[in-house]
Formats: C-alpha cells, structure tokens, sequence
C-alpha cells in the first residue's frame, strides 16, 4: 500500500494512492488503522505534503555507504554513527526549500528512510520488520560548512527544511536491493543501491532503538551513497528510489 497525506481545500487527509487517484482514510493509519471512508479524489486535484509529521525524531545514520565516506575523506565507523534531526526539518513533495542564512554550502543526500509504525525500544535486528510501517525517500539536507566548523551536528543537519520526505509511505517493500537515484536539474548525480550499505535497514532499527525508544511516525535514515554534492538557490533536487516513486524540491534563496 502507499499511503499519503494530502491537502484538498486546506483541509489535510491520509489517503491511498491506487493509480491516479486517492481513497480518503478515516484518522490517522498509525493509530486507527487503514480504514477508507469510500470518498476518492484524483491525484492531480490533491497536493501531496510529507508523508509523514515524525512524532518526536528522525534518528539519521552517517557513513553508512562506504563510498560516500571516502568521497569525504572520512573512515568508515566500527559502529552506525548517529544523529538526529528535529521534526521542524520535515518538508512534503513539492515544497520550496529556503537555504539557510548562515551557510554557503549546503548539500543533497538521497536516502531510504524507514517509518516506525508502533512503539518499541530493544528491538532485535530479526524482529526489525515488526515494527516498520513503511518506507519513503529522503533528502538529508547537509549544511557542510557548519558541519565542519560546529562539532555538534544540530545546526549542519537540522535546520528549517532540511529533511524533505516523499512522496507517500510505500508499506510493501523489501528494503534490500533497491536502487537510488539523484538528479540535480534533471542530470544523475548519485546512482546506488540499498544493498551497498554496511549495515543494513533491519540492523539499524536494532542500533537506533537500544538508544532511543521509538515512538510511532519516528523517521530513520539509512545512510546516503557516493555523489553528493552542492545546491544552489533556483535548482532542483529529486530523490527516486525503486518501489516508491520521487521525492522533489525546489530550492530558494536565504
């Protein structure tokens, strides 16, 4: 199932996606369940905002592709390295980003993101399935600068927009093998796979829950692959990963 949040009329809805058009649900599915209503819309009369408002966190990994780290210079991590960033960073599909005032350098990084769908905390990397809801993509907003110069990642990874999701919640899908893609202004600028992780979706809900508990709607991303690179006001961004869809932003300036 792919399940979305929507706006008609300023009034925001989750719904399924089933081809071009939309099945209103009833509440909201972390909670209530998938229950359709029985009202439809079609897609294009809809605006698609973040598939999800995380609860309390979106708990990111870094260095999780070991090209990625060493197009940065960096060693790969004897264990996930951990961050967070908070939920005012979330923007939906679609959505203008604003680059921030205070860098000069801020950077796309396409990612899997993983959707928690119940609370949990300890949770074993065999029963990781047990507590996804889903999966969505990501575009883990870096300001490399203040990354740099900061020590504390806060400010560098969690300003305002800089964690794009979308465009819908996939709940049907094997994390493992799936390929991933960036284009910056139409032209590919990252080309991986979910299989060259150096620990794995079920891995990194074990890691991320021994040290947080998990609440449902929390958000973790998996790590970005080799590519990354700068944006600049007036491009565009767009995320695509096999058995989802594409993730896109347009980029303003401070």
């Amino acid at each position: 199932m792919r399940i979305a949040r929507c706006v008609l009329d300023s009034e925001p809805f989750y719904a399924l996606v089933e081809g071009d058009e939309v099945a209103e649900l009833t509440g909201d599915p972390f909670f209530h369940g998938v229950q359709p209503t029985g009202t439809r819309h079609a897609l294009d009369d809809v605006r698609l905002v973040a598939p999800i408002i995380p609860r309390s966190k979106v708990v990111c990994f870094g260095r999780n592709y070991a090209e990625h780290a060493a197009e940065l210079g960096n060693e790969v991590p004897d264990e996930p390295l951990m961050f967070l960033k908070p939920n005012t960073a979330v923007v939906g599909p679609g959505e203008p980003v604003r680059l921030p005032s205070f860098s000069d350098e801020i950077s796309y990084e396409g990612e899997l993101a993983v959707v928690i769908g119940r609370i949990c905390k300890d949770v074993p990397a065999e029963s990781a399935e047990d507590v996804i809801f889903g999966y969505t993509c990501a575009n883990d907003l870096t300001a490399r600068d203040k990354q740099r110069t900061d020590g504390q990642w806060a400010r560098a990874k969690g300003w305002d927009g800089s964690c794009p999701l979308g465009p819908w919640i996939e709940t049907q899908l094997d994390p493992d093998g799936l390929s991933l893609q960036t284009t910056l202004d139409g032209d590919v600028v990252q080309d991986g796979n979910t299989s060259d992780m150096i620990h794995g979706v079920r891995a990194l809900v074990a890691q991320a829950s021994a040290a947080f508990t998990l609440l449902p709607g929390d958000v973790l991303l998996t790590g970005t692959p080799a590519g990354v690179g700068l944006v600049r006001e007036g491009q565009r961004v767009e995320v695509t990963i096999e058995g989802i869809g594409t993730l896109g932003n347009q980029f303003l300036g401070a």
